[in-house]
């Protein structure tokens, strides 16, 4: 299967784009600098699930947010700018090349007080974090993803949600004939979120697929 293929058609996806509230002059330079000089421009979050995961936070209200996956700071500035004036966002990269471009944006958009960038492995990470979330947003290494989603749910309050992107994986999930590594580590991680009793789950097909998880317990 094409990995560049969308899940819906490209002129719904433009439909849709077209009918979501406009982004930030601040996130349109990111989006535009991120594909002016990122090999992997598509990893960016984009407009619509952007305005998703503002809106996400706006109602739930979160006062501490865990971001697995920084990229170029999209997404964080998106939750970022919906905290409260006391809130937090720690975000968790692997790659020291992308941390530049997003404190340059966190800077930009007047949110660096709220926004911790962490370089390094988020597994490692992880248990060295002093406090517990309200929400985390997943879009780390899929390899790891179900060992990330574990070491996220012991730093997460009862009630709390987490967003996993990227669920669908191009289709592949749903494909039988496609069985490399990733794609059945996605299945892997769908089918243990279906049977933790420990959380509810609903999982959305926006863009790429996204899971919501709320903690129960």
């Amino acid at each position: 299967m094409n990995e560049d293929a969308f899940l819906i058609a490209p002129e719904v996806e433009r439909y849709c784009e077209e009918h979501t509230s406009a982004e930030t002059e601040t996130l349109q330079q990111l989006a535009r600098e991120t594909n002016l000089k990122m090999l992997t421009p598509q990893m960016l979050s984009g407009k619509i699930q952007g305005r998703f995961l503002t809106m996400m936070v706006e109602m739930m209200k979160p006062k501490t947010i865990l971001e697995l996956g920084t990229f170029t700071g999209y997404s964080a500035i998106c939750m970022a700018q919906a905290l409260p004036e006391n809130g937090l966002l720690i975000t968790i990269d692997g790659n020291p090349e992308v941390e530049y471009l997003a404190q340059k944006y966190f800077s930009m958009s007047g949110l660096e007080n709220k926004i911790r960038f962490i370089n390094g492995d988020a597994l490692h990470i992880i248990p060295t974090l002093n406090m517990t979330f309200d929400m985390a947003y997943i879009d780390a290494d899929k390899d790891h993803l179900s060992e990330h989603y574990q070491a996220v749910m012991k730093k997460m309050n009862a009630g709390g949600i987490i967003i996993v992107d990227n669920i669908l994986w191009y289709g592949k999930v749903i494909d039988s004939q496609q069985n490399d590594r990733t794609t059945q580590k996605i299945r892997q991680f769908n089918n243990m979120i279906q049977d933790d009793n420990r959380v509810t789950n609903v999982l959305l097909p926006l863009r790429d697929g996204v899971m919501m998880i709320k903690v129960e317990n």
